[in-house]
């Protein structure tokens, strides 16, 4: 009974003993895993000027593509390198970063970019983990031109894409959350965007106009002492109106009396009757040819005796 109490105490401690064992070898399996880091990083809208320190491989992917789904592997293998070589391995989801998309000027997917200390260069050689570690260990990256400062992402001409790119998917979203939500027709997002663009090109267009007058305002209204100097010119140019008017009576008043004292009675009666070339006659004259014959003889006989006396 003593021998066998002894022996299944004895088995009992190396049971303990192995499963102390065996727990404490998986806590040390274990404990790396959960102390290591990811290594590769994600770059997004908020965080992109982080790659402008250091050095960089940057891959720019989308989920539905089907080169970037098997260069996936490949680029986490890489990645699991980057850190021995002082490397930061990065990726960019285009679907859910458009800014990106157009501050990096993406047109074919998957693209990789080197950037050292904020020079970007993109990589054009072959996609393995062999080439990529080669071209950074070997700094292969300097025998590629680098992208120009004028199409840099944080050049001005860059940003300005990036916000047009936002400004695209942000309308996609919306025109999709009509559709699908709303129940709009397509036909009736389409009439809306087109309102919208219509009336925010007006809005614009009065912005810059104002802009310009408050910046650039005319000189002829801008000074103080314009609207008083054109109400001078008014007046002087009534004045030489009226002057002119009282001219061309007078030289008319002159040309009749010279035709009074040649005593050509029957010109005189023709123009106040009317020129023989047609002219119509003078309203307010109703007399006959004979009465107004007898109201010049008249006239000029009541002249002459009053001259005479």
């Amino acid at each position: 009974m003593a021998n066998s109490r002894a022996d299944t105490a004895m088995l009992q401690s190396k049971h303990r003993s192995w499963i102390c064992c065996l727990f404490l070898v998986l806590q040390l399996t274990s404990l790396p895993v959960w102390a290591k880091p990811d290594s590769l990083k994600e770059v997004t809208d908020g965080n992109w000027e982080d790659i402008l320190a250091g050095e960089w491989m940057i891959e720019f992917y989308a989920p539905w593509c089907p080169a970037c789904q098997q260069l996936q592997s490949v680029w986490k293998e890489f990645a699991d390198w980057g850190e021995d070589m002082g490397v930061n391995i990065a990726k960019v989801d285009v679907t859910e970063q458009p800014g990106l998309s157009g501050r990096f000027i993406i047109t074919s997917l998957p693209t990789i970019y080197h950037c050292k200390d904020g020079v970007f260069r993109k990589y054009q050689g072959a996609r393995t983990k062999d080439d990529f570690l080669s071209f950074v260990h070997e700094q292969k990256w300097k025998a590629v031109e680098p992208v120009s400062s004028w199409f840099g992402p944080s050049s001005f001409l860059m940003n300005s894409m990036s916000a047009l790119f936002k400004l695209s998917m942000f309308i996609r979203r919306c025109h999709n959350y009509m559709t699908e939500q709303l129940g709009i027709p397509v036909w009736g997002s389409y009439v809306i965007f087109g309102l919208a663009t219509l009336f925010s090109g007006l809005a614009l267009g009065l912005l810059l106009v104002f802009i310009a007058d408050f910046v650039f305002p005319s000189r002829r209204f801008s000074s103080p002492d314009y609207y008083q100097k054109k109400q001078t010119m008014e007046q002087a140019r009534l004045i030489q109106h009226q002057e002119d008017e009282h001219e061309a009576d007078g030289e008319e008043d002159d040309d009749e009396e010279e035709e009074y004292e040649d005593g050509d009675q029957d010109d005189v009666w023709r123009r106040r009757r009317g020129s023989p070339e047609g002219r119509p006659e003078p309203k307010g004259h109703g007399f006959s040819d004979e009465a107004l014959r007898k109201r010049v003889v008249c006239s000029r006989e009541e002249e002459e005796e009053e001259e005479d006396s």
